[in-house]
């Protein structure tokens, strides 16, 4: 067997306590916070000198999990957090969530925004694309089954 596992995904922030905070009350959980430098990292990463701050996250189901990273150094070198989902390269991270209006709710208040609109995948799943912290794009899924009792049933249809 080639992979046993994923790990994590990891997404660079400028503010790391913001992007706790808004995970944090996505539902995951921080299992740890530490600077990491020294020659190994920048051998391992390929960016000598490197000064970060990470934060790990973790899902709910102890599964999946989510590391923010912060540069101290070197600077940034590029910034695609506002990059359309139609661009090259890693985008995106999804969670599914027991109520997805709830979830936008509870993001909206943190400055989340809705990217265009809630849908339906096939009465499967409600979807949709938000901008986190920073731009970050995320993506939310709600298995139908499981619709928040605030769910208007002309949307269920489309």
């Amino acid at each position: 067997m080639a992979v046993s596992r994923m790990d994590n995904v990891g997404i660079v922030v400028e503010d790391i306590d913001s992007a706790i905070k808004f995970f944090t009350e996505l539902g995951l959980t921080l299992e740890g916070r530490m600077p990491i430098e020294g020659e190994w990292a920048g051998r391992v990463t390929g960016v000598r000198g490197q000064r970060v701050e990470i934060a790990m996250m973790c899902t709910p189901d102890g599964h999946s999990r989510l590391e923010l990273s912060r540069f101290d150094a070197p600077a940034i070198v590029s910034d695609h957090r506002t990059a359309p989902v139609n661009s090259l390269g890693y985008l995106r991270v999804m969670f599914t969530v027991d109520d997805i209006d709830d979830t936008l709710a509870r993001l909206s208040k943190l400055g989340a925004t809705l990217v265009d609109e809630v849908v339906n995948y096939n009465d499967i799943y409600r979807l949709c694309y938000i901008r986190g912290p920073e731009g970050i794009l995320i993506g939310l899924a709600q298995q139908f089954g499981k619709q928040s009792s605030r769910e208007d049933p002309i949307e269920r249809k489309r």
